[in-house]
């Protein structure tokens, strides 16, 4: 399983799964998938860290692996 911080950020930025699926152009069955420690590809992750408007190079903050 992995450990994120994915909901936590992404409530702490009052963002909706709705909201950051479009924005990082994914499903919303996939932020939760990704919430729940799923794995997930590297591209999702890329898509998700871009979306939530923080640098490639701060992926750690939010997928810690």
């Amino acid at each position: 399983m992995n450990n994120n911080s994915l909901r936590k950020v992404r409530e702490s930025l009052m963002i909706s799964k709705a909201e950051l699926s479009r924005k990082a152009n994914i499903s919303p069955v996939t932020i939760t998938r990704i919430e729940q420690g799923k794995q997930c590809r590297m591209e999702t992750k890329r898509k998700v860290v871009l979306a939530l408007g923080y640098k490639i190079s701060d992926k750690n903050k939010i997928f810690g692996d």
